[in-house]
């Protein structure tokens, strides 16, 4: 590429992850080991059994220094837990430094240390931040967190919007039109759907949310659900299947043309 030949490796560190060409993060588990490991030495020469740093000063270092550099990134190479060589090295880095906050003998169990200084075992700590990421990811509820790679849709199959202003006493020639809204108060969040086949009302629905989602997935829900509706709607072959959608929700529209934003509710709306 540009008369330059790239090299072909098995792995590859991306904003501070290192990722292996079967995603096992087996490389990344022992950055973390070793670069933890060296810190730990470094605080070992402060943290004698009777003299130098005390305990919530050393637990005030492992919580500002050791315990960021474990758990970056946690939720995208949580899945090592899984392998119990990998579980025990990252178990293995947070011993360490319990060891010098109890000031314990060696012999002592991790479990134990756990107990004796107040941490949290790291492999629970994982579990919590990545569980964390997906509530705060999906804003507290399932309807629109972003989908995985693999379902994304392909920047050669995307779909063009095309907006219209809608004039007062305007004539339509649509065969059906769409009339959808969302709403979010004291009372809850909710979205409402009216679908008109030959200017005749043929389809209300309205559904409700969970409170923790946001006016915007609510315009975006009524959408989705009565694109859903419309695959039931009969109409005659000798009459064009032309469709209109009204919507007053500016954030869907930007949404949709943006392939940056790949939520749940959007691709299924691209869909």
């Amino acid at each position: 590429m540009n008369n330059k030949i790239l090299e072909q490796v098995n792995s590859i560190k991306y904003l501070g992850i290192i990722f292996d060409s079967k995603l096992t993060f087996r490389d990344h588990v022992n950055y973390i080991e070793e670069k933890c490991r060296k810190l730990i030495f470094t605080l070992s020469k402060s943290a004698k059994v009777r003299r130098g740093l005390k305990h919530e000063a050393l637990k005030t270092v492992y919580t500002g220094g050791i315990l960021p550099l474990i758990l970056y990134g946690a939720p995208v190479w949580k899945s090592v837990l899984d392998n119990t060589s990998y579980k025990a090295k990252i178990i293995r880095i947070q011993r360490l430094i319990n060891i010098r906050i109890a000031k314990a003998y060696r012999t002592v169990s991790s479990d134990a240390l756990c107990v004796i200084t107040g941490i949290i075992p790291i492999n629970i700590k994982i579990e919590e931040i990545a569980k964390y990421y997906e509530c705060i990811k999906g804003n507290g509820n399932l309807i629109d967190r972003e989908m995985e790679v693999k379902h994304w849709t392909h920047p050669a199959n995307s779909v063009k919007i095309i907006e219209e202003l809608v004039l007062e006493n305007e004539t339509n020639e649509h065969t059906i039109q769409i009339f959808t809204d969302g709403s979010k108060n004291e009372h809850g969040v909710g979205s409402g759907t009216a679908i008109y086949k030959q200017n005749k009302l043929t389809h209300q629905m309205k559904h409700k949310l969970h409170d923790k989602c946001s006016n915007n997935q609510a315009e975006q829900m009524a959408i989705v659900k009565a694109l859903q509706a419309i695959e039931t709607i009969k109409i005659n072959n000798n009459i064009p299947r032309t469709i209109k959608i009204h919507t007053d929700s500016r954030i869907t529209l930007e949404s949709l043309k943006s392939m940056k934003n790949q939520n749940h509710l959007i691709e299924e709306i691209r869909n």
